[in-house]
């Protein structure tokens, strides 16, 4: 989360054009992760059960070819966004400000990303099998290598190239490469009790429609996630360059909520896996709620912070007065709703670590298709809030998939269902 918000301090001082660019990039990009979020979720929950079962040749199959399956999606992805990054820019109806200062960024953005999916594969299978310390060492190193090299290549600092916007993904690019060397040694000569050898390697077709059946829901889930927002751009665009800023924003402390409940929703998840892999359903629903008051109290404190501080924090990344007041009333009001916002991103991480992503599937899909963004476009279009009704379509869709999703927990279905 810091390196995010030193991102975005940085940018702002590009202009909040830059700003806008610079969320709307990540939104391209968060499409690209959210459909492989899937190989991910399914990595997990079978590499937990197998772990849980002492089942560690199991395991370590599991995760090649979940690795050869990664590799294939990214060398699709990378080729497209390389060939037709502009022309996905132009699609949302951003200005040509924006599209100049972006194509380039989400160009290289999509080639860091690619090295990114390996590190956070890696890292769930690591955790899957009980190590959680040796994912944070490789984070801390690649958010601390990041914060170093972000402004370094934004403004050509120490005889660096000065890249503007390209210069974040390039330090992304190096800070991430180095992430996924320390958790690859980790499951290859490690102390983990994974252990990667490509001796007696191979295609394992049954395995792989495995993963993918498993996955299927998750990544379709993360899909839509990571299409909305983009439909919401296009719904915020006419308000101009400072709307889709104050977005931007907005959607950054979203996503604090999903890295700061994700990977608290992640082991919590991976915990009951391993609970529900020897038939112990009390201990498996007790991991999730204990994680969900560590999700409760995440929650408060940003919200406390934003509704305390809006002018303050926007104000900091870009000084502009159109921008400031803007930015501050999104703030505010998405503060209202970061409790069910957080709770939710952690529920769905647990389910889907459980191998159970059927209902969180359906529960997103409907509550951003359906809800949010039909909302959004009525809210600021046509009831007269302006731009405004966006950020509250956005608490109104968080607060339903919270109920909906908490309703399914107490319900218990959960915990007899995933992979077997």
């Amino acid at each position: 989360m810091v390196a995010n918000i030193v991102d975005l301090v940085w940018v702002g001082r590009l202009g909040f054009q830059a700003v806008a660019g610079l969320g709307v990039v990540q939104l391209f990009v968060l499409v690209t992760l959210s459909v492989r979020v899937g190989i991910d979720a399914a990595a997990r929950s079978m590499i937990a059960r197998a772990i849980g079962a002492k089942q560690t040749a199991q395991a370590n199959h599991v995760l090649l070819q979940a690795l050869s399956l990664n590799t294939l999606y990214q060398v699709v992805i990378v080729v497209l966004g390389l060939l037709f990054a502009g022309q996905l820019l132009k699609l949302v109806g951003l200005s040509d400000a924006v599209v100049a200062q972006g194509s380039d960024y989400l160009r290289l953005q999509f080639v860091a990303t690619a090295v990114m999916s390996y590190q956070v594969l890696l890292a769930g299978a690591l955790q899957a099998s009980g190590d959680s310390m040796t994912p944070l060492r490789a984070e801390l190193v690649n958010r601390v290598v990041h914060v170093i090299l972000s402004p370094t290549f934004i403004f050509g600092w120490f005889g660096a190239p000065e890249m503007a916007l390209s210069g974040i993904a390039m330090a992304m690019l190096i800070s991430r490469s180095l992430a996924v060397a320390m958790n690859f040694y980790a499951v290859s000569f490690g102390t983990s009790r994974l252990r990667l050898s490509l001796r007696d390697y191979h295609i394992d077709l049954p395995l792989l429609k495995q993963i993918v059946r498993i996955g299927l829901p998750a990544s379709i889930t993360g899909l839509q996630r990571g299409l909305s927002p983009l439909a919401v751009v296009a719904i915020v665009a006419p308000f101009g360059d400072g709307a889709v800023a104050a977005m931007t924003i907005m959607r950054r402390t979203e996503a604090m909520a999903s890295q700061a409940s994700q990977p608290v929703g992640k082991a919590a998840g991976a915990i009951a896996a391993q609970n529900l892999a020897v038939d112990q359903a009390k201990s498996a629903r007790s991991s999730v709620k204990w994680g969900m008051l560590y999700a409760v109290a995440i929650s408060l404190s940003f919200a406390a912070l934003f509704v305390t501080f809006p002018t303050q924090i926007t104000s900091f990344i870009n000084s502009d007065p159109e921008f400031v007041d803007v930015a501050s009333n999104w703030l505010r009001i998405l503060a209202i709703g970061y409790f069910g916002l957080t709770l939710a991103y952690f529920l769905v991480n647990s389910f889907n670590s459980v191998g159970n992503t059927v209902f969180p599937m359906v529960i997103t899909l409907g509550s951003l298709w359906l809800v949010e963004v039909p909302l959004a476009f009525f809210l600021s279009h046509i009831a007269g809030l302006g731009q405004y009704g966006v950020p509250w379509a956005f608490v109104v869709g968080a607060m339903l998939r919270l109920a909906l999703l908490a309703w399914y927990f107490e319900r218990g279905t959960w915990l007899r269902s995933g992979v077997s």
